[in-house]
């Protein structure tokens, strides 16, 4: 087994493993002149390490994954991968697209969850291009997949800059449909292998309002104000500081933080920013952009303590947070909500930006 706490060096493409059906997953690595390096898979696209640096210029990788494909498909808890063909929850696993009613896989309770029982996370993406920084998966999804109508042609694109780890996901469909994609990584910037918990690190989200949710973890539509409550990340806020806050109804229904923010922004054709989550110990700092109008914001609540990850480490409880850029849960079935619509002529982009830095 390689040194996981060693950066590549080279750039290239490899085997990541093989489909029990025997189709390849294929593996590319992303180095930038820096020495910076990333890894993406080709089942679900997924982000299986990012190397970036400490505040001495130590180099760690910073998001949760596994070390072989089986694990990944033995242990779906979306480990660095693209989500969809919606991402979060669709409740009931119903919406109604122009008066015709549709139902999808319902694999979280009564709700549908990451796009079901397959999502886009499950299926292995066909690598079409790369090079030393960049690399484009695309995914063919027919229509009904799921239940989702339209034949969904997907593509995600990451590309690795001098201070920046860029993520560009489009879609485009041949009937009347509903998108919304996201990359799920779970990031520690204390390490993914040595690290701790994330409990110490400390959260500013550009949002004043989040959607507050019902049992079934659906929002109840309204956008609840976060000022001076537990929700307030408006500024640094240390993550472990208020998350076992047992007075506030919405923590105990999520096991903690698993809501999304509605970002000042509202989304636009380029990233505004959105986060910025830094570690005081390791100094390192990154900052989130993005075009989407919501930020899920997850901390890690669901990691069983059981779960192998890389480097032989079992992951548990807040090891790690997910800052995901999406349209709002359940959009669908709220019309209040920004749309997630997508009709045939028309294409989704979705642009978000991790740069990276240290504390001053």
């Amino acid at each position: 087994m390689p040194n996981l706490e060693t950066a590549p060096t080279l750039p290239g493409r490899g085997l990541f493993g093989t489909m029990p059906d025997g189709t390849p997953v294929d593996q590319v690595t992303l180095v930038n002149r820096l020495g910076w390096a990333a890894r993406v898979i080709g089942l679900g696209a997924s982000l299986q390490a990012l190397w970036v640096p400490d505040r001495h210029g130590e180099l760690a990788d910073v998001v949760l994954g596994h070390d072989d494909l089986q694990s990944y498909l033995d242990n779906r808890t979306f480990l660095g991968a693209i989500a969809g063909r919606y991402a979060n929850r669709i409740a009931g696993g119903c919406f109604t697209l122009d008066g015709r009613e549709y139902r999808v896989t319902r694999n979280d309770g009564p709700n549908c969850l990451h796009g079901g029982k397959q999502g886009v996370d499950l299926l292995p993406w066909t690598l079409t291009e790369h090079g030393p920084t960049h690399a484009v998966f695309t995914l063919h999804s027919p229509d009904g997949a799921e239940g989702f109508p339209g034949t969904v042609d997907i593509r995600a694109e990451y590309t690795l800059t001098d201070d920046s780890l860029l993520i560009v996901l489009t879609a485009t469909t041949d009937a009347v449909t509903i998108i919304n994609l996201t990359n799920h990584a779970y990031f520690n910037l204390g390490g993914a292998i040595a690290g701790g918990d994330i409990l110490g690190h400390e959260l500013t989200l550009a949002a004043d309002h989040y959607t507050p949710v019902d049992t079934n973890l659906i929002p109840t539509g309204e956008l609840r104000a976060v000022a001076g409550g537990v929700f307030d990340f408006s500024g640094p806020r240390t993550i472990g500081a208020r998350l076992r806050d047992g007075t506030e109804a919405q923590l105990a229904l999520a096991r903690g933080y698993d809501h999304n923010f509605v970002l000042r922004s509202g989304g636009g054709a380029e990233p505004s920013f959105a986060a910025r989550l830094s570690d005081p110990v390791t100094g390192r700092v990154m900052e989130l952009s993005t075009t989407e109008p919501g930020l899920q914001f997850y901390s890690g609540n669901f990691l069983p303590g059981s779960l192998i990850g890389k480097g032989g480490r079992l992951y548990r409880q807040s090891d790690a947070l997910c800052l995901e850029p999406q349209k709002f849960p359940d959009s669908p079935n709220k019309p209040s909500f920004p749309s997630a619509r997508l009709e045939p002529g028309q294409t989704y982009r979705h642009v978000s930006q991790y740069r990276f830095g240290v504390m001053k």
